[in-house]
């Protein structure tokens, strides 16, 4: 094991997806590209324009300055969640996740800092089983999905139509980032940036409550589920879930699936971190900042390094743990 510091948790959008849209654009009808100068945005069947792209985001030379200054050695790089296109027609869908991960892999093959999580289809079961098990052959870490496998249109995670893709991460011990998607349709999310400080938090309880009722993360013990920003309420909450589960005793357990569970640690503050630590155990958590967005940690170490930790389950956080969820490129570099 590399004694290497690994962030789990950062977004990247591939140069070549925009530079080779146009010659592949027949192959996604449903895909249209907006081009406003350096910041281009795409539309998906059903639903407005994205917000426009963050330069920041595919700029590695500006990335490698931060995880310099971050005491960042390693970053898993998954994709912008605005771009997904989970509301497209399945086969189309498809091809646009290939199209993506093709794009992600060539541009970062070569760069050993940095190990990419593929894009699933997440709109149809069988298929995100195949590209996942495809992008993990040739080389990816894990894979990055939303929290509403529709899109716009939502979607649970816990529909039996997934079952395919739980089973393919399952058998194949597949390490999946679990991220909210951007969509908050409650109106008094639409200013103060509620919408990134609580709706996505509100959005990540809501999906994985659903997977810890449905039992999932007991059918399919193999997975290795990692909540973002970490685990969202759901440390705070789990004694409501358990008080729920005492009364409708159908429902699967909620503790013995968050204790399947794995977390990053972009929560900000050495408190709430060693909080998740009594609740998560600390072997299941990992470093993340969230960046390169305004609401990421830009010091992601400072939480874990001023929590009350062991050394032992500090460098778990810091690197080790990420090496054995992930599948970190074996020729990762490493600091002097």
């Amino acid at each position: 094991m590399k004694p290497i510091v690994i962030d789990i948790h950062a977004h990247y959008a591939p140069k070549l997806l925009f530079q080779r849209f146009e010659a592949r654009a027949a192959s996604f009808p449903g895909v249209r590209l907006l081009r406003e100068g350096d910041s281009p945005r795409l539309q998906f069947p059903g639903g407005e324009p994205t917000r426009p792209l963050n330069a920041k985001i595919s700029d590695l030379a500006d990335r490698r300055g931060w995880m310099d200054r971050a005491g960042v050695d390693h970053q898993l790089l998954g994709l912008w969640t605005d771009i997904e296109g989970y509301e497209l027609e399945a086969k189309e869908g498809a091809a646009w996740s290939r199209f993506i991960n093709e794009c992600m892999w060539e541009e970062l093959r070569e760069e050993t800092r940095f190990t990419p999580l593929a894009s699933v289809p997440l709109q149809d079961g069988k298929l995100a089983a195949e590209v996942l098990a495809e992008a993990l052959k040739l080389g990816f870490a894990g894979a990055m999905i939303g929290t509403l496998p529709e899109g716009v249109r939502g979607g649970t995670l816990d529909e039996p139509a997934l079952d395919p893709f739980w089973e393919m991460a399952a058998k194949l011990g597949a390490g999946i980032f679990l991220h909210p998607m951007y969509m908050c349709n409650d109106a008094r999310l639409l200013d103060m940036e509620l919408v990134n400080a609580i709706g996505r938090v509100a959005e990540t309880s809501i999906a994985v409550s659903r997977l810890l009722f449905s039992g999932h993360l007991l059918k399919f013990p193999g997975m290795k589920l990692v909540i973002a920003h970490g685990g969202a309420a759901l440390p705070y909450a789990l004694g409501r879930l358990m008080r729920n589960y005492e009364y409708l005793p159908k429902l699967a357990d909620p503790k013995k699936g968050f204790d399947a569970l794995f977390f990053d640690s972009c929560v900000f503050d050495p408190e709430t971190l060693e909080f998740l630590a009594r609740k998560a155990s600390p072997e299941r958590i990992m470093l993340g900042s969230d960046m390169p967005f305004n609401i990421g940690d830009p010091a992601p170490r400072k939480a874990v390094e001023g929590a009350y930790l062991r050394d032992a389950h500090r460098r778990a956080i810091l690197g080790e743990t990420a090496q054995k969820v992930f599948r970190i490129r074996p020729d990762c570099w490493c600091p002097n």
